[in-house]
């Protein structure tokens, strides 16, 4: 079996814990994100795969309330309905999947291919089997790169595949053959611990999260393989030892879960999609941080260079967390035009 770490540099989700963390969002109490939004034509064929095969769960579902919609900066004409799903026993690093009417959409990344830049290119979760949960997704209608890949990494022997579903929603999972992984329950279809950006220069966006935002650093790579070695994101085959893939994970606070990644692919010129990656075209849009203290962070993001995309206060969101009533948010974008939201009660 080849040693194919830098050829996955993504799944070093599987190597030893971070350092210890000292940013401002541990400080003012940012925890790991609760949620992803993904806008949806189906909320059948987005969903099928973690339903049939992940036995996940719908915990909310009803129609998207207007502060929620204004928020979003989008016309009076437009409406929606949503529908939020999790992993069995979790509540957090779930998806909401929303479905909008009365308003134009494209796919945020319209046939793009993994080295186009702008929007976010994934989803991440874990599971038991990789191999029967690519099956079953293929049965389902969606689509792959690649099959699964095997390689190792430090000490873990690991699987991975990057599963798509309609317009542009992957989903990429992780296997760890050994040692056993216990963070948290795994299964067939783990809730989402991580998501994954495809960007023009990876320090830019790392230093946007680690400076900007107060993220820490899980990890940063950007080695290849010595020989030719298939490659989960489409990369031909004599290509994979001379296209540079380098990618940095970051977190707000130390663990498994609440991670984004940035990944640079160099040696292929791509397209950029981040003009499209807002609501409410169709594809992964954003994923939800809560924050025990939501002003004061959100002054020290705009101390630190932050531009705030839109915020708002008052607003309706069904399943978000921290009690009842409604929330205050704000959204950011990083470098490549990607949205993260941050939300609480203050």
């Amino acid at each position: 079996m080849r040693r194919l770490a830098a050829a996955a540099a993504s799944l070093a989700v599987a190597a030893a814990p971070g350092p210890a963390w000292a940013g401002f969002a541990a400080e003012l109490g940012v925890a790991p994100w609760r949620e992803a939004v993904v806008s949806v034509e189906s909320f059948a064929e987005a969903t099928v795969v973690l339903r049939q095969a992940g036995g996940w769960r719908r915990t909310h579902s009803g129609r998207i309330d207007r502060s929620e919609l204004t928020l979003w900066q989008l016309p009076a004409t437009a409406s929606g309905r949503f529908e939020r799903w999790c992993a069995p026993a979790a509540e957090t690093g779930c998806l909401r999947f929303v479905r909008f009417a009365g308003v134009a959409q494209r796919p945020v990344r319209l046939a793009a291919r993994a080295w186009d830049t702008g929007g976010i290119y994934s989803i991440m979760v874990r599971s038991d089997n990789v191999p029967a949960l690519f099956d079953a997704a293929i049965k389902a209608g969606w689509w792959a790169e690649s099959e699964p890949v095997r390689f190792t990494f430090g000490a873990s022997d690991l699987r991975n595949v990057v599963l798509s579903g309609p317009h542009g929603f992957n989903i990429a999972v992780y296997e760890r053959v050994s040692p056993p992984f216990a963070a948290f329950p795994v299964g067939r279809v783990s809730q989402a611990f991580n998501a994954m950006r495809m960007v023009r220069s990876r320090p830019a966006a790392r230093a946007f999260y680690e400076r900007q935002l107060g993220f820490g650093v899980v990890f940063d790579s950007n080695s290849e393989p010595a020989e030719p070695a298939r490659s989960n994101f489409g990369i031909p085959l004599n290509y994979t030892p001379q296209v540079k893939r380098g990618a940095a994970a970051l977190q707000p606070v130390d663990g498994e879960t609440g991670r984004v990644e940035v990944m640079q692919i160099e040696g292929f010129t791509g397209s950029d999609h981040s003009a499209d990656a807002s609501p409410p075209n169709l594809g992964i849009l954003t994923v939800r941080y809560p924050v025990r203290q939501l002003a004061a962070y959100r002054a020290a993001t705009e101390r630190q260079g932050a531009v705030i995309a839109y915020r708002g206060e008052g607003v309706s969101i069904p399943g978000l967390g921290l009690g009842a009533g409604k929330f205050s948010l704000f959204a950011v974008r990083d470098p490549d035009g990607n949205l993260t939201e941050f939300y609480g009660k203050d």
